[in-house]
């Protein structure tokens, strides 16, 4: 009789391709009893040694199959023993609606020989292959436990993973047992704690304006508040600069000056009567060169979000959840990776074969095969579990729908620019001394577009060309004037900047970031929480325990601790709280624990009328893609 082997995905359209894949076509499938999604997929398969051919059942969980709580007797809220919370025993359990999931894999496991993981080659999958693990185990203790490696569910690429399993990483496991439960501490701390301070202060409407605490979702609203501050307190500022025009050759030359602005008047008048003095403007430096505008780095998840709302319109979640449904359908790789470098033995130019057949990007792509074809540039970073995220199978943009269509034809034509050669041109710039002020004018002609021809998210466009000038001749400019304006504010922040300052201060991961920006929409933007450094210091903390320089245990503590500073610290300063809520009882008030000195102090920052609130504060404009308070 042969061995059985039981597969487990992370979701059900991952298994159905999977057992596709394996089978051949020839699968028997059955119902789960108890959940109408999960489907148990029966086939034979020949694995590797030592488990040669195989009878298999492949399943799958919905995401994660357990949740982490508190004991019942930490359920009652009360001012008194929130701070308890930070020393609480937690409880880890299946969940109630994913009690049928975990029953069928354990019942699945016990007449089986070896479990086999087909969850997200992530942090969170091999956390969601521990929770696997242990249901299959508690059915067979004597489980010979393999994980499959792969980043997308084309045929080939599955089959290979099938015969090359390897060991669960317990490591980045306890990462993310780590996170779940510290979100679950602080989540409750600082929810309970302001929620029971707050709520008989102002009102049933002040009450439900009241949101919980997120330890990333709000720090991410933390950089809104700070940029709306930027703008509404910005001055402005005047400011005078010298404009020299010269026409030849039926081409007017603008010659920016040096010091580009003063914000002294009477220096900037000085300096220009100087010039006019001089009368004769001299060439001293003329220089021709070629230029570049480099080919994009393979796409990562970021990037994917931030130039998803940038070029195509849409909001970061939106741009996941569709980049998701195209993998599930195998359409395209991975979604969820920080990788920019393309393995050396990976074969890209079949991946552009495949591109081929299309009528929009097809004849660029066989012009790539006849000898176009470059080798793309490597970015610096690698996660070592996903490729960059790449085009698998060819899909004719006509079968999908609008957006579906705009996401894919992005990620290809993305994959094709960066299997290009960059962009060529020439530049030429021209640089003057009329008095003893310093004038620059440039000109670019592009030569070749290249990647640009295929990419048309990029802008490079020649401009106007330049006269012939000789270093060493003189003339008098047509035109001198002296020019004036303001300083403006920055524009209130859009979500691709967002993204941008998530990722660089280590809130949330590739794959959350999307989620913590549509939660801050949803809300009610009146109230901030937090500073991004003992959250980006968090991250920089799983990444050791990832690498095995940290253990889990140590790294709850610290943080706890740090979190217990930050506790006392806003405890001590509640009556300034309340007060300030006393007394603008009229209004909705930013309430802001700093977290970015080791005390940690709770300050008000802002009060906003009623008449503010009316006029669109705190919303997202959708036409501007920006938040403004």
């Amino acid at each position: 009789m042969a061995p059985k082997i039981l597969c487990v995905a992370e979701k059900p359209s991952i298994a159905k391709s999977v057992a596709q894949h394996l089978s051949g076509g020839h699968v028997q499938t059955r119902n789960v009893p108890g959940n109408q999604y999960v489907k148990n997929y029966e086939f034979d398969y020949a694995f590797g040694r030592p488990w040669g051919n195989c009878s298999v059942t492949m399943t799958s969980v919905l995401g994660h199959l357990t949740g982490t709580d508190f004991p019942v007797e930490y359920k009652y809220w009360q001012v008194s023993t929130c701070q308890h919370l930070f020393d609480a025993p937690v409880i880890t359990s299946v969940d109630k609606d994913k009690e049928p999931i975990a029953r069928n894999i354990t019942q699945q496991a016990r007449f089986s020989k070896a479990l086999f993981i087909w969850t997200d080659c992530d942090r969170e999958g091999e956390h969601i292959g521990s929770e696997v693990r242990k249901a299959a185990l508690e059915g067979n203790p004597r489980l010979d436990v393999k994980r499959a490696v792969f980043s997308n569910t084309e045929r080939g690429h599955v089959l290979q993973a099938a015969q090359r399993p390897v060991a669960l990483d317990d490591k980045q496991v306890n990462a993310v047992a780590a996170r779940i439960e510290l979100d679950l501490r602080l989540g409750a701390i600082f929810t309970r704690f302001q929620s029971l301070t707050f709520r008989t202060l102002g009102g049933d409407s002040f009450n439900d304006r009241i949101i919980s605490y997120g330890s990333c979702q709000f720090p991410t609203l933390g950089f809104v508040v700070d940029r709306y501050f930027r703008v509404k307190n910005f001055v402005p500022e005047q400011f005078w600069s010298i404009k020299v025009m010269h026409r030849r050759e039926d081409i007017n030359v603008a010659f920016l000056w040096r010091r580009h602005r003063l914000f002294d008047r009477m220096s900037v008048v000085l300096l220009f009567e100087r010039c006019i003095a001089a009368r004769l403007a001299k060439v001293t430096k003329l220089q021709k060169k070629p230029t570049s505008k480099w080919r994009p780095l393979p796409l990562t998840t970021v990037e994917l979000q931030k130039l998803g709302s940038r070029f195509l319109r849409m909001d970061s979640q939106r741009v996941m959840k569709i980049a998701e449904s195209l993998y599930n359908k195998g359409w395209i790789s991975y979604p969820r990776t920080e990788t920019d470098q393309f393995d050396r033995g990976m074969d890209l130019r079949a991946i552009v074969e495949k591109q081929t057949q299309d009528n929009a990007w097809g004849p660029y792509a066989r012009e790539l095969l006849n000898g176009a074809f470059r080798e793309p540039r490597g970015g610096r970073n690698n996660d070592q579990a996903h490729p960059p995220i790449h085009p698998v199978n060819y899909v004719a943009p006509d079968s999908l729908e609008g957006d579906d269509r705009r996401v894919y034809e992005f990620v290809v034509r993305r994959f094709l620019a960066c299997c290009s050669d960059d962009a060529k041109g020439e530049s030429t710039t021209v640089e003057i001394e009329y008095g003893v002020e310093s004038f620059l004018a440039s000109g670019l002609l592009v030569l070749q577009k290249n990647y640009l021809l295929v990419y048309p998210y990029d802008k490079w466009e020649s401009s106007q060309q330049l006269p012939r000038f000789t270093v060493g001749e003189t003339f008098e400019p047509t035109e001198a004037n002296i020019t004036d304006g303001e300083t403006s504010a920055p524009g209130y922040l859009t979500e691709p900047e967002l993204i941008s300052l998530m990722d660089a201060n280590g809130i949330g991961t590739d794959a959350t970031m999307a989620e913590h920006i549509a939660k801050i929409k949803e809300r009610d933007l009146e109230t901030s929480l937090g500073k991004p450094f003992l959250r980006k210091e968090m991250e920089i903390k799983m990444r050791e325990i990832c690498a095995g320089t940290k253990s889990r245990n140590d790294f709850v503590q610290e943080t706890l601790e740090q979190y217990r500073h930050v506790f006392i610290r806003t405890q001590q300063q509640v009556e300034l709280l309340k007060a300030a809520c006393r007394k603008q009882s009229d209004t909705v008030l930013l309430l802001q624990v700093s977290t970015d000195n080791p005390a940690g102090s709770a300050r008000v920052i802002r009060a906003l009328s009623d008449d503010t609130r009316s006029k669109g504060a705190g919303q997202w404009c959708a036409e501007q893609r920006s938040w403004a308070l």
